[in-house]
């Protein structure tokens, strides 16, 4: 194996490890950086939409960017952007602020977001085998190092301004000197260029759509674990705060093992197979947890629900990478971009749902969208895998 490459794929292993710490010791300031804005719950809710806003403009601007002059200069750019606006919602004294600070702090993580999922599967591509999944398990992993971490300065008692200002350097220093690894832009042959230069103006392929609407349902249904888990247990069933977090915690931490093993099944079986198996498992898992009468029998199924979904929406991404090498960064800024949507649209459409059913049956909307995630799943068999028949033709 080439050692550039190697170097390329640690250097991307470090770049979302970097995301997921970086927007992890947000969420765990989040209470301290409400009460120093005086903002209520229900402001920071709508606050937080600017968060998405931020992201989703970041992405669909970063995306053309990175086809452009490639994601060795974006990415660092990126990294170096959010780990900047990292420190904004620690200086905040009032609502304004902090709705200008999300806004700014979202656009860091949405560039960063699609340019290193863009970079990745240009480091895929090398590798000639399914990697996706790993990084995306590393930055899990980097969101677990922010809650120990910023759990302990904050019983350290800690200013949110500082430890976020320490953050914001330290991923600065981190974002700078790993750039020197990351991949130059491929070389494109001359065919391939005229080739590109033919569909200029013409819009994004109906395939990379559906890739996008199956991201927004798969990450609504992972919005739906993030925010109603622990509710579910504990308003459903009853069970103790302590036992309600174990939800979300056993759904963490399934999902995190699962993009670890993911690639290696992807490897042998393919991504059809990770996405048909994998949403199956996840609606069983959901569906299991919702109609339960028994705590641990619904512990069991948010534990299913998190190992099932962990590998569908890497190769959502990594799909929409290697369909058009040329636009690969556009092309996962549409999927990115909706799969953030969806993500954000989970409390949304779950909430109001509560009004009419309980909310263990609201469940079923999202079991629902993992049904016809499966039974689409067919979407990937026309994307070459890595490696794959039509991916070494492109290349």
């Amino acid at each position: 194996m080439d050692r550039s490459l190697r170097a390329a794929r640690s250097a991307t292993f470090a770049y979302f490890a970097l995301n997921g710490f970086l927007m992890g010791m947000w969420i765990v300031h989040i209470p301290a950086v409400e009460q120093r804005a005086g903002t209520s719950h229900a402001v920071l809710g709508w606050l937080l939409l600017l968060l998405g806003a931020g992201a989703f403009a970041g992405m669909q601007i970063v995306g053309p960017l990175t086809d452009r002059i490639g994601a060795r200069t974006v990415v660092p750019v990126s990294a170096a952007l959010c780990s900047a606006a990292l420190v904004l919602p620690g200086l905040v004294t009032n609502t304004w602020t902090l709705g200008a600070a999300l806004l700014v702090l979202g656009f860091g993580n949405g560039c960063l977001d699609v340019s290193m999922n863009a970079h990745a599967v240009q480091v895929e591509r090398g590798y000639e085998r399914p990697v996706m999944s790993a990084f995306h398990a590393t930055f899990s992993l980097g969101g677990v190092l922010a809650a120990l971490v910023g759990a302990r300065t904050l019983s350290w008692g800690v200013s949110p301004s500082v430890t976020l200002g320490v953050v914001a350097l330290c991923g600065i220093l981190v974002a700078v000197p790993a750039a020197s690894a990351l991949l130059r832009p491929e070389p494109v042959p001359a065919e391939r260029t005229s080739a590109a230069a033919s569909k200029t103006g013409r819009g994004t392929p109906r395939r990379i759509w559906v890739l996008a609407v199956l991201a927004l349902m798969l990450m609504l249904c992972e919005g739906v674990a993030n925010d109603w888990s622990a509710l579910h247990l504990r308003d459903v069933l009853d069970a103790s705060a302590a036992t309600a977090a174990l939800a979300f915690g056993a759904f963490a931490t399934a999902m995190t093992a699962g993009r670890l093993l993911a690639d290696r099944v992807a490897a042998r079986f393919g991504p059809v197979a990770i996405l048909r198996y994998g949403a199956s498992m996840a609606a069983l898992g959901l569906a299991a947890a919702a109609l339960s009468p028994w705590i641990p029998l619904a512990l069991i199924g948010w534990t299913v629900f998190g190992a099932g979904l962990s590998g569908c929406i890497p190769q959502l991404f990594s799909a929409a990478g290697h369909a058009d090498p040329e636009a690969a960064g556009v092309n996962v800024s549409r999927v990115a971009g909706l799969g953030y949507l969806g993500m954000l649209a989970g409390p949304a459409v779950i909430g109001p749902l509560t009004h009419f059913v309980p909310l263990n049956l609201t469940f079923l909307l999202p079991v629902a969208f993992c049904v016809v995630a499966a039974c689409t799943a067919g979407i990937l068999r026309s994307r070459p895998k890595a490696p794959a028949p039509v991916e070494a033709q492109a290349v």
